[in-house]
């Protein structure tokens, strides 16, 4: 690798991998703090309950694959480490769970919003020449990233939120059958990934980014008066 290959790697990974590894770590906290809102401490007291990807890294899902999507130019998601949680320390263990597991892709579904904000504020301040910018840039990239965790999140398998989200609408002989198939899950969606399956779940966060920062940089150029 050429010092060249370095440096657009190292820019690649300033621009794509840091906020992947904020919007995880954040994502990961949401899981533990409404837990310890319906009453299990399991995560605080293990030391999950903070911003610190280090206690969130899941080699695999959080290094591995993301920097090889970034070496090769391959689609970019991962996963981190699920935040520990005893349903024996919830008052309504079902209901419970489903909002802690939802917590997760709402946390970056907010982190999408706070994104657009900041859109709207830049593109209003900064005027026309915000377009190719690298804050401009990190703010897209910023979105396009917890728009694709809170999806992908959501995709009904075990050991993803996902799958404890439908748990509360399903039989309980279909959820058993599904956290049977939690130790498969990763390879599946290492499969989906790698044959293109994952751009199901693409198109319509793509649409929906699209959208944020289309709307995004009309309000803010209109509130600039450009």
């Amino acid at each position: 690798m050429t010092q060249f290959d370095l440096l657009e790697f190292a820019h690649k990974a300033a621009l794509y991998f840091l906020p992947f590894l904020f919007a995880l770590s954040f994502h990961e906290y949401a899981h533990g703090f409404v837990a310890k809102m319906k009453g299990d401490r399991t995560a605080e007291l293990m030391g999950r309950l903070n911003l610190n990807p280090l206690t969130h890294m899941d080699p695999i899902g959080t290094f591995l694959l993301p920097m090889s999507a970034i070496a090769f130019g391959t689609p970019f998601f991962g996963w981190a480490k699920p935040v520990p949680v005893n349903p024996r320390n919830l008052s309504r263990p079902t209901e419970d769970m489903f909002w802690i597991a939802l917590a997760g892709p709402l946390s970056n579904l907010l982190l999408a919003a706070v994104g657009w904000v900041a859109v709207v504020v830049f593109v209003a301040f900064a005027g026309i020449p915000y377009q190719g910018g690298v804050v401009f840039e990190v703010m897209q990239i910023f979105i396009v990233i917890n728009l694709f965790l809170a999806f992908f999140n959501l995709i009904p398998l075990h050991p993803l939120d996902g799958g404890k989200v439908i748990s509360r609408f399903i039989p309980s002989s279909w959820d058993r059958q599904l956290e049977t198939f939690a130790p498969y899950a990763p390879f599946v969606l290492i499969v989906l990934f790698i044959s293109g399956g994952f751009w199901i779940i693409a198109k319509p966060v793509f649409g929906l980014y699209s959208l944020l920062i289309n709307s995004a940089v009309f309000v803010g150029a209109t509130l600039g008066g450009v």
